[in-house]
């Protein structure tokens, strides 16, 4: 599999300033040049596929198409196992246009309320397939996941999206509430706590150039 080494220009597939500053976080230390299909002025493609994994391959795919560079996207998720999974997918839906995540976090408050279950303690886990995608046509898939509890109300301004209301397993803290260079994995912190810092240690292990790599 080809490498990304330092010096590569790669465009993140997102318009998510959060997102992008979490793949700044986790791959600018290896000298990897990122700039975003927002920053580009690039059209957010429809999101059709019916895993993450599809969503995410939809969304390099267009970025590398259009600016015949390699490109990366994240398609990830927050799995409610009270909510049969929801809102999975559909976790950034959840937050409407524009995206407002506070709302999103009230809607799975009120949907546990309407099944009878507590917010607080609720089973859930996120979930993020990166794909990776050159423009010869060679493709890859990384996933990454880590499983934890709800807290409610929300805790913390760390982070992004539903960070707030998430517990990993093994802490006590949100994810709005645990330092980035903890949730991420960079040095000195081992391999990181979230699902996207799981995924990309997958995909550095796999392409990422390391000491003694021919360029």
């Amino acid at each position: 599999m080809r490498k990304l080494g330092p010096g590569t220009r790669l465009v993140v597939a997102t318009h998510n300033k959060g997102k992008l500053n979490e793949f700044r976080d986790l791959l600018g230390p290896h000298g990897v040049e990122l700039v975003s299909a927002g920053e580009l002025g690039l059209p957010e493609p429809a999101e059709t596929g019916t895993l993450y994994a599809e969503n995410a391959l939809i969304k390099a795919r267009a970025a590398t198409a259009a600016t015949g560079l390699a490109a990366v996207a994240d398609d990830s998720g927050l799995a409610i196992a009270a909510l049969d999974g929801a809102p999975g997918l559909f976790t950034a839906d959840w937050a409407g246009q524009p995206r407002d995540f506070a709302a999103a976090m009230a809607r799975v408050d009120r949907e546990l309320g309407l099944r009878g279950v507590a917010t607080a303690g609720a089973r859930a886990h996120f979930v993020s397939a990166i794909a990776l995608t050159w423009p010869d046509g060679e493709e890859a898939i990384f996933e990454g996941r880590v499983f934890g509890t709800l807290a409610w109300p929300p805790r913390g301004a760390q982070g992004f999206g539903y960070d707030p209301m998430f517990v990993p397993d093994g802490f006590d803290k949100t994810f709005g509430e645990i330092d980035r260079q903890v949730k991420h994995g960079l040095p000195p912190h081992g391999e990181g706590l979230s699902h996207r810092a799981r995924a990309f240690l997958r995909l550095a292990e796999a392409v990422l150039e390391k000491s003694g790599d021919k360029a």
